[in-house]
């Protein structure tokens, strides 16, 4: 019995002694678990008194940075996978200085914005974040006459902060300008990522950029900076372009879809781009005959202003080739101006008569040869309808399409060479040429000098030629190598003739007969002008035409 009670008073400790081991290690886990669940919802419960504390030095830190008024409307943080934060309404004014030069509106406003980031990038130098997400980030730069006023020399408090990726939808990009004649340049972006954000480094981005005029797509990538925050168009800028399907039919009296590639550098005041452009179907309203165009060009625009300079184009109508320089210059409140200067040293009239003039098939064909200078207005109207011209061309190899406006040239070269029994239609068409100088306003051109060469005369005429096909009319005089009288089979009509051969007989020329030649469409009609008012009134361009009673 003391044996056996001795027995089991020893046994009885060892067992006590193992149950403590688990129900501790259990209470241990149940602490835990409270502390974990109470510290979560602690933490909730703080960050939420905090979010308030954390604006406010939001806020005071980017007012430091700016040295500018700044409102946020709403801020929110919350822990899960990190810490995320998010908000709308921020608005950043210039500073105080510069607002009381002027600059009143908010420089950056941003619609929301929100980002995450894990306690280690939170604590590193500088402070790392992923990626942050904007939408509705409209940047307005003012002018820089404005800006100047407002530097006060004062350093800047740098925020350390890197990130790797900001992306940001519905952007603009507003530069203001003081310059006379100038509207404020805005850019829309539909979709912008940059990347490698930090500072004093150029940025790199892909951008989608929504063009007006034409409309259509303009998908760039490439690098941007550094900033300069006291002269944005100094900023650095790099990039290749792609811009397709775009719609010329935005532009009114154009047609046509245009596809461009490209690649940039430079400033943002001064941006050198070389590009090719492919338009398979471009068209004027005057005629509405597509054409396909092509041009490889170089340019320099200027990105705070819109203002660009052609250096040169070298384009493509058709079959005929020609090169243009000139500029595109921004207009307040009215739209561009548009000034070139043309050379076509070798191309094919038809080419271009297709693309402007409705008449079909077209007047005549020809080698054309062309300097022009070329002036597009801005306004409301039909770029036929807005475009001048004024220049000086010429014309060989001219063949008329119209079987008997050609038989008329040719017989009148035989009659002029003396030959009249031989001018009859089916004569063998005749080598032609015509120089000349011209001006075009409001779709119709008028040729106040005109000289047209074949074999046997020379023809010197004054004239209007309308884009619609629905006014020819030219007089002049035609000298001749053969007197009147030889310009008609032998008989008595050639005897009656010999008796007027005197009074034609003029500035060494057989005969110096005037004509005069008018219609519509593609069927002239000729005919003589002894009294010499239509030739009189067409070497003068701006009289009135008569009117018909």
């Amino acid at each position: 019995m003391p044996a056996s009670s001795t027995t089991h008073k020893q046994d009885t400790p060892s067992r006590s002694h193992k149950r403590p081991v688990w129900h501790w290690l259990a209470m241990v886990l149940t602490i835990l678990l409270v502390v974990a669940t109470g510290f979560a919802i602690a933490a909730t419960i703080v960050l939420r008194r905090a979010a308030p504390i954390m604006k406010g030095r939001v806020i005071a830190t980017l007012q430091s940075h700016f040295d500018s008024h700044v409102e946020l409307d709403d801020f929110h943080v919350a822990v899960s996978n990190g810490l995320e934060i998010s908000g709308h309404g921020l608005r950043i004014y210039a500073p105080l200085d510069v607002v009381a030069a002027g600059a009143t509106a908010p420089v950056f406003t941003v619609a929301t914005f929100s980002f995450r980031s894990d306690v280690l990038g939170l604590l590193r130098r500088p402070t790392h974040v992923n990626t942050v997400h904007v939408d509705g980030l409209e940047i307005r730069i003012p002018p820089r006459q404005v800006r100047k006023a407002g530097v006060d020399g004062k350093p800047k408090r740098r925020i350390e902060i890197s990130v790797d990726e900001i992306i940001c939808t519905n952007s603009h990009i507003v530069i203001e300008t003081t310059k006379p004649g100038k509207d404020p340049k805005n850019f829309v972006l539909q979709q912008i990522i940059l990347k490698d954000i930090g500072r004093g480094i150029p940025l790199r981005y892909d951008a989608t950029l929504i063009n007006a005029i034409p409309r259509g797509d303009i998908q760039a990538s490439g690098t941007f900076g550094p900033w300069n925050p006291e002269s944005p168009g100094d900023s650095n800028l790099t990039g290749t372009y792609r811009f397709d399907h775009a719609d010329l039919n935005t532009i009114k009296g154009i047609g046509g879809i245009l596809s461009s590639v490209g690649q940039f550098t430079g400033r943002l005041n001064r941006i050198s781009v070389e590009g090719t452009t492919q338009t398979p179907d471009f068209s004027l309203d005057t005629a509405n005959h597509p054409m396909p165009l092509s041009t490889t060009f170089h340019a320099i625009v200027d990105g705070t202003s819109g203002d660009t300079y052609l250096q040169p184009v070298q384009a493509h109508l058709g079959n005929s080739s020609f090169q243009c320089s000139g500029a595109v210059i921004n207009i307040k409140g009215h739209g561009h101006v548009i000034d070139l200067d043309i050379d076509v040293p070798h191309g094919r009239l038809e080419d271009f008569l297709l693309l402007a003039v409705k008449t079909h098939p077209v007047l005549l064909t020809s080698t054309l040869g062309m300097k022009a200078k070329l002036h597009i207005h801005p306004g409301p109207e039909s770029v036929s309808r807005k475009i001048s011209l004024k220049g000086s061309f010429t014309l060989t190899g001219m063949h008329f399409t119209n079987p008997a406006t050609q038989d008329k040239i040719d017989e009148l070269s035989l009659r002029a060479q003396g030959n009249p029994e031989d001018a009859k239609p089916g004569a063998p068409d005749v080598a032609s040429h015509m120089a000349g100088t011209f001006s075009m306003d409001k779709g119709v051109m008028h040729i106040p000098d005109l000289a047209y060469t074949i074999p046997g005369a020379s023809i010197d005429l004054a004239g209007i030629y309308s884009l619609d096909g629905q006014q020819f009319e030219f007089a002049g005089k035609v000298r001749t190598q053969a007197k009147l009288s030889q310009m008609i089979n032998p008989g008595w009509k050639s005897m009656l003739l010999k008796l007027a051969d005197p009074f034609f007989k003029k500035n060494g020329a057989g005969a110096e007969i005037p004509v005069k030649i008018s219609g519509t469409k593609s069927t002239p009609k000729f005919g003589l002008d002894f009294d010499s008012k239509e030739e009189q009134r067409l070497r003068s361009p701006h009289k009135p035409a008569p009117t018909n009673p």
